[in-house]
């Protein structure tokens, strides 16, 4: 199975949910039929959440009973995501699954999801995170449809696609370590807080999740930039938090300016940690 930290998988089921259905607590459970709680704990903590399943708040919990939504030889894994082909010796983590503390979760089924998104194209847009979620959707799709046609394209000067033909369902990848922009000028290399002409492949999408984080904490030698530009003027430095203030603020104005909300969803995932030296 490739690379996944629990809390990752854990969001990228929730997203999909998310897509797949409407973002409503009270959808989810008419959808899997899951109003009638099985115990009293169950009971008492829907309840509490006014009668909705708050699906973001649970436990990992270890079941000796789950298995992983695919396994290591989807198509689509990059070696060094693959965590079992390559010789990861323990496979207890592949046994945990996500608990809410008011429902149960279904099962992912990746026949209905492409069923339900026919035609549709959904992009993620962001860091390794995004990368590692990319692959875990394709394969987690390839999975349910192993016959099923598709085109591949690997991540080449960014961008990388999965398309189901048989579905007409797109899945892509767009990596960026900070959505704005981050460009090699005279000076060196700049990270522009306010420009981000790489949104331009980001639009007509139906489904946008985004992500950044911790590429903005990088000092030393794992910093990829020299300077910062904010409002025409270049700075050696500056507080990083606010640096990823100013550049959060540009990609919201972005999506304000470029998204119809009534026609893509939009998605910011949260933030990845470091996971690397």
């Amino acid at each position: 199975m490739g690379y996944l930290s629990k809390a990752a998988a854990a969001a990228l089921f929730l997203t999909l949910f998310l897509v797949s259905h409407q973002t409503k607590a009270e959808d989810f459970n008419s959808l899997f039929n899951n109003n009638n709680a099985t115990n009293s704990d169950e009971v008492v903590a829907r309840n509490l959440a006014g009668g909705k399943c708050n699906w973001f708040r649970g436990s990992w919990v270890y079941d000796a009973s789950h298995y992983p939504p695919y396994d290591s030889n989807c198509p689509f894994i990059d070696p060094e995501f693959n965590c079992q082909k390559y010789g990861r010796p323990d496979k207890s983590y592949l046994k945990y699954r996500w608990q809410p503390f008011s429902c149960s979760l279904p099962r992912f089924n990746g026949l209905n999801m492409l069923q339900k998104w026919r035609g549709k194209k959904i992009m993620f847009v962001g860091d390794s995170l995004s990368q590692n979620q990319w692959q875990s959707l394709t394969c987690m799709l390839h999975s349910w449809v192993p016959n099923s046609k598709y085109s591949f394209i690997p991540l080449r000067n960014g961008i990388a696609s999965v398309t189901f033909q048989d579905y007409g369902v797109q899945i892509l990848l767009y990596h960026t370590t900070y959505l704005v922009d981050l460009d090699s000028e005279k000076v060196g290399r700049v990270l522009k807080l306010d420009s981000i002409r790489g949104g331009n492949a980001w639009k007509g999408m139906d489904v946008l999740i985004f992500d950044t984080w911790h590429w903005w904490t990088h000092t030393g030698r794992t910093q990829p930039w020299d300077y910062i530009q904010d409002g025409g003027k270049l700075y050696k430095d500056m507080n990083r938090l606010v640096a990823f203030y100013k550049g959060l603020t540009t990609w919201g104005r972005w999506v304000d300016r470029n998204v119809n909300p009534s026609k893509t969803k939009v998605f910011f995932q949260g933030i990845s940690p470091i996971h690397y030296e």
